[in-house]
């Protein structure tokens, strides 16, 4: 049977650092947001979830017509781990991996999300990790039966890094040749060189 993976995206953030909501900023012809959704629902995976906190009614028009799930996070400002937690709660009883793929992350190829999938689905391994050139990078994928206690526990100052670091017998890194995968837009100066790009 083959394994169920949905992406979990975590768009509820209050963009402090970049001074308005990243999700909802400009990119080509969509937004950031609808970039990294769009790229998604590209691969065959079986379902989208979107966190959502600030902003959440302008985040969830801008995904109009688009086939995702929407979730609130009511603890939204207590920074993006919160917004995982609550995104793995809903998913853990209905999918078997959970693709974690950052809402500021618009240059991740599907190219590199179908090799993340397909390294899960055709492998052995609970925990699954974009690397390009020894660096690790989003989306990373997590087999939820394996590890969502261990996860559940955690206290979160240091993200999913104890669970998704701490298994390496249990972990595929999978080379890619995208430095997209490491690339996210935290700053008005990131956001001008991601376009740049573009």
């Amino acid at each position: 049977m083959k394994k169920r993976i949905c992406a979990l995206v975590p768009a509820a953030g209050l963009s402090t650092r970049m001074g308005s909501p990243k999700q909802l900023l400009p990119f080509g012809e969509k937004t950031v947001l609808q970039t990294v959704v769009d790229t998604l629902l590209e691969v065959d995976l079986d379902g989208i979830l979107v966190v959502l906190g600030h902003r959440a009614d302008a985040v969830r028009e801008s995904m109009a017509g688009r086939p995702v799930s929407f979730h609130l996070n009511p603890d939204y400002r207590k920074g993006m781990f919160s917004s995982i937690l609550c995104g793995l709660s809903v998913l853990e009883k209905s999918t078997d991996a959970a693709l974690i793929a950052l809402g500021d992350q618009p240059n991740v190829r599907a190219s590199v999300v179908r090799k993340v999938a397909a390294a899960y689905r055709n492998g052995n391994k609970g925990i699954v990790v974009p690397v390009y050139r020894g660096r690790r990078g989003h989306p990373a994928l997590v087999d939820l039966g394996r590890y969502f206690c261990e996860i559940r526990s955690l206290a979160g100052e240091e993200g999913l890094k104890p669970v998704m670091r701490g298994h390496p017998g249990d972990t595929r890194e999978v080379e890619v040749e995208d430095d997209g995968v490491l690339r996210d837009i935290d700053t008005p100066e990131e956001y001008r060189a991601e376009l740049d790009r573009l």
